[in-house]
């Protein structure tokens, strides 16, 4: 949700950034808003004028049938009747004209900050730096290959996408053995990073919530087609963002409490609406998937932007640990998250594709996310309450880390390598095979 009356009073600011979302997107969209606000304010005022109107005439009407004079009662009553029709339609049309600016306002995206470069899509994204040297793999293969080849000592795949079908459909793995511990393993890798050495609080939420808390986040209305819905009006969470950043909502904080730091492990949901024929072979694009997510509350757009950098350099840790080579991209404008004011990708490399895919991302919403969580804090005893500013980010996708993990550790003769930051964890085991 955005300001009103910050739109009302500098629509240039709204039309340029919206612009830059989408060609012609802030001319078209204000003007719908101004004149539904010019509309709604008229409503409102002459709703408040038929009440007076009302009011006063309901006086007079008393003092009227005091003084016995019936003929000047009966015309203040009609009065009073005819004030009452205009309360009823003014309401109407106020009430009319405020869902539907509130329908085009829960709708549109967030406000990118100037530094964001503009773009279309992912071909406007800018590299800020590389991290690590992609190993020399002669005739790599990938991870799907490698995982259907993995076998169990009872003859099963350990990554086996045909079981899950029989069962699920398409986009499901089931993972057996040795990978369904390394998956294990690199969650609580993750966690233990977070948690021990970056501040995170570890958190256990709801993988089922309500409508409002995804429309607090930003999900709905915009990507209901992406969600999976039960019959008891729950949905299953998209990713752990949604109950990490709820947690705050209709909260009003102490800014001793800021920043405060949330950290969990949890399965995702999606429906992968709009995916058709993208990355339908292997773990890279599922309809279930784990994730350790980062979400952090501050007081403002100084100490978020500051955030931001510091919750990807969290995220990048992961990767250098596990001796992944990554780039981390600032997104444009195109290609840039609803939500998000500002947003880094970490792209991990992967030698079969023999390019950097997407592994993580780290956004500030600024006070997009609090605005419709009504989420705020208070400076001092004495101020009035301000919105909160929001961001999150992967800390990482796990599958998408264990595909990264057995395209870059495997070996010609099909065995992985177990990156010796998780050999601890995978309770000293040194290689799959």
């Amino acid at each position: 949700m955005f300001d009103i009356r910050a739109i009302r009073e500098t629509p240039e600011t709204f039309i340029r950034a919206w612009n830059r979302r989408k060609a012609g997107l802030g001319d078209e969209t204000v003007s719908k808003i101004l004149d539904l606000d010019k509309t709604w304010r008229a409503a409102a005022t002459a709703k408040q004028d038929a009440e007076k109107a009302r009011n006063d005439t309901s006086k007079l009407i008393g003092q009227a049938k005091a003084k016995k004079d019936e003929a000047e009662a009966a015309r203040l009553m009609a009065l009073v009747a005819e004030a009452k029709a205009a309360i009823e339609a003014a309401g109407a049309e106020e009430d009319r004209t405020r869902k539907a600016l509130d329908e085009i306002l829960m709708g549109l995206p967030n406000l990118p900050l100037d530094e964001v470069p503009e773009g279309s899509d992912e071909h406007g994204n800018v590299e800020q730096h590389k991290w690590g040297t992609p190993k020399l793999i002669n005739a790599p293969k990938d991870h799907a290959d490698l995982g259907e080849a993995l076998k169990t000592p009872s003859g099963f795949s350990q990554m086996d996408f045909e079981a899950a079908a029989r069962m699920s459909g398409a986009r499901f793995v089931a993972l057996r053995g040795q990978l369904a511990r390394m998956e294990r393993a690199l969650a609580n890798f993750m966690l233990d990073i977070q948690t021990t050495e970056h501040g995170y609080q570890e958190t256990s939420v709801p993988l089922l919530v309500r409508d409002h808390a995804l429309e607090g986040t930003g999900q709905l209305p915009k990507f209901a087609e992406d969600l999976f819905r039960t019959t008891l009006e729950h949905f299953l969470i998209p990713t752990s963002e949604v109950p990490l950043t709820n947690l705050v909502r209709e909260q009003i904080l102490e800014a001793a409490q800021l920043p405060l730091r949330f950290t969990a492990h949890t399965p995702c949901f999606r429906s992968e609406a709009g995916s058709a024929g993208r990355d339908t072979k292997g773990m890279i694009r599922q309809h279930q998937f784990y994730k350790v997510e980062l979400v952090s509350i501050v007081a403002n757009e100084e100490e978020g932007l500051t955030e931001l950098e510091r919750m990807t350099g969290c995220a990048e840790e992961v990767l250098k640990r596990l001796d992944l080579p990554f780039r981390r991209m600032l997104l444009c404008t195109g290609d840039m998250g609803a939500g998000a004011r500002k947003t880094y990708d970490l792209e991990v490399w992967l030698p079969s594709q023999n390019t950097y895919r997407e592994i993580s991302s780290c956004s500030y919403c600024g006070d997009f996310q609090a605005r419709r969580m009504d989420a705020r804090y208070r400076a001092d005893a004495k101020s009035k309450p301000d919105f909160v500013h929001t961001l999150n980010g992967s800390g990482l996708a796990v599958g998408r880390t264990l595909v990264a993990v057995l395209e870059n550790y495997q070996n010609a003769d099909g065995s992985i390598t177990v990156p010796e930051a998780l050999r601890a964890y995978m309770g000293g085991v040194t290689d799959i095979k």
